[in-house]
């Protein structure tokens, strides 16, 4: 499976935010099994549920020393923190109006949310 090339080697700068995310149980309506690094889940904002908004907005998850889990082959952790990534640089401005510390989330895939996440850092974002 190799190893995750960071998304700031590849996009040649910081995230734009970093959350702090618990992955939901399969009785609460969670993944079957754990994600590994490269999961490409998107993020809602909490209150868009009925919005059938897709940002692409990705998370890449840091280990309990807050480096970036290069191995793909081993699940993440079921909580921890990930650098967030918004995709389409061209939205920067509507993020950067809605993101704010504290701002809760999800991580969802399609309809289903497999996360939820809070806002603790603001990184990239509000330097456009």
């Amino acid at each position: 499976m190799g190893d995750h090339i960071s998304y700031k080697q590849i996009r040649n700068r910081e995230c734009d935010f970093i959350v702090s995310y618990r992955f939901f149980s399969l009785e609460e309506g969670g993944r079957e099994t754990s994600p590994t690094q490269g999961y490409r889940s998107d993020f809602m904002y909490s209150g868009d549920e009925n919005i059938k908004q897709l940002w692409m907005i990705w998370p890449e998850f840091l280990d309990s020393e807050n480096n970036v889990i290069l191995d793909k082959s081993t699940p993440v952790p079921i909580f921890g923190k990930a650098k967030m990534w918004i995709l389409n640089e061209s939205l920067h401005e509507i993020h950067a109006e809605r993101i704010k510390i504290g701002l809760k989330g999800y991580f969802v895939e399609g309809p289903r949310k497999t996360a939820e996440c809070e806002v603790i850092q603001i990184v990239h974002l509000n330097l456009k």
